[in-house]
């Protein structure tokens, strides 16, 4: 009987086990400069895309444009305050579109799944989120933005 209760797994120690872990993986996790993210972490952006960052500022907003080794751009659009409010991607490949939208990805895959406009190009306004994109193979670009994080002053046309 001695040999059971010393193999048993013990509650509190399982648990510990647990946090500790998952701690472990959020603690891991990168802190993406994606739409709805503020800017300040752009640089995780560049690091995990392996890209170059050029940064353009305008009168409302600035441009945060990196090329990837892929030779695609990603633009990530910063509002003053510093909230990406738009993004927007062109190039060879699609870039990590899950990194790219950040909290909007879930949006984007079911405006995907419920796309009429075949697998070429995706119009789509799910709430808050506008989302454009069209391409084939070595040819893809595509923008999305959060309609009521756009500066006031700010054309839509102008965000490519």
């Amino acid at each position: 009987m001695d040999t059971i209760r010393r193999n048993r797994p013990r509650p509190l120690r399982l648990f510990g086990a647990i946090i500790l872990v998952g701690g472990a993986c959020y603690a891991a996790s990168p802190a993406w400069a994606a739409l709805g993210s503020y800017a300040a972490s752009i640089s995780a952006d560049r690091a995990a895309f392996q890209a170059s960052v050029k940064v353009t500022s305008r009168a409302l907003y600035d441009i945060h444009e990196m090329t990837l080794s892929s030779g695609t751009t990603v633009r990530e659009y910063a509002a003053p305050d510093g909230m990406v409010f738009a993004v927007g991607w062109d190039g060879a490949a699609m870039p990590d579109l899950r990194q790219v939208l950040g909290a909007s990805y879930n949006e984007y895959l079911a405006a995907a799944q419920e796309n009429q406009g075949g697998h070429q190009h995706l119009a789509a306004q799910r709430g808050d989120l506008v989302l454009v994109s069209s391409g084939h193979m070595r040819a893809f670009a595509g923008r999305a933005y959060l309609a009521s994080a756009v500066p006031p002053g700010v054309s839509i046309d102008e965000l490519r």
